[in-house]
């Protein structure tokens, strides 16, 4: 079994206050041993106070919402992969819908950045999906087996095995629409066999993907129940630490009953 990851995308929200606070009241509700994986991405000025309260924690790590190809340089407003590790971050999210279509960026520059990440021991939390217009046109699949063949291209087996690829429709993200958990399951389980078919089934069967888009805690037990669902990216429900440690509770209740 695949151990589920769940995910806190906050986003342009969560100031270092915030950021504090939120982390100290759920750490208080999270188990000695947490048998699911739990990220945090808060935005880069936030990231130095979750650093400190993180800081040796075995069960919540910290993600970046995104990063550089670049080393250093003349690169006004980015942030490189080693200033992310000077902070403890293990994580950093690439490629999410928001920054493919509000800022431009494209299959080849996402791939360019998860060559970074693993060349700086960062685990990729690496974001696909359709938008409305192209699931209501039947290229469902076509968009997904692109973004990924992109997305991989010149990427061992190895480190793809260690990516979390999130499949986030973008038509569910922050309208309050879920994907049902048969649309999602069939999205995640062709992204798998696009991975097997890329690599093999080995390959494949190591890779987790999360689902992404209007996760909350009553739809959470659900999505994560099916087959290839491994966990959740999560946007607005993250905000609160209780609606966060109840999406993360359903996680770690499917672990206990599989």
């Amino acid at each position: 079994m695949r151990r589920p990851i769940i995910a806190a995308n906050w986003k342009m929200n969560m100031n270092p206050g915030d950021t504090t606070e939120f982390l100290k009241s759920f750490l208080s509700l999270i188990p000695g041993k947490c048998p699911v994986d739990v990220v945090v991405a808060p935005p880069f000025v936030s990231l130095p106070a979750a650093a400190d309260i993180l800081k040796g924690n075995i069960n919540v790590r910290l993600a970046a919402q995104n990063m550089s190809d670049h080393d250093a340089g003349a690169f006004t407003g980015e942030i490189s992969a080693m200033m992310l590790k000077e902070l403890y971050v293990s994580h950093v999210i690439l490629g999410h819908s928001e920054r493919r279509t509000l800022f431009g960026e494209r299959d080849a520059f996402i791939n360019s950045k998860l060559a970074k990440a693993f060349e700086s021991n960062l685990k990729p939390i690496f974001c696909i999906g359709e938008t409305l217009a192209e699931r209501e046109g039947g290229k469902v699949e076509k968009v997904l087996e692109r973004q990924i063949r992109k997305g991989f291209k010149g990427i061992e087996a190895k480190q793809v095995g260690e990516t979390i690829v999130a499949y986030e429709p973008v038509w569910a993200i922050g309208t309050g629409v879920t994907a049902t958990t048969e649309q999602a399951q069939e999205a995640h389980a062709y992204c798998r066999s696009v991975i097997a078919d890329l690599y093999d089934m080995e390959t494949a069967a190591k890779v987790r993907i999360q689902y992404g888009g209007s996760v909350k805690p009553t739809n959470m037990a659900e999505l994560i129940s099916m087959k290839d669902i491994d966990g959740a990216l999560v946007g607005g429900a993250s905000l609160d630490y209780r609606s966060f440690y109840e999406i993360v509770k359903e996680g770690i209740e499917q672990v206990s009953s599989s």
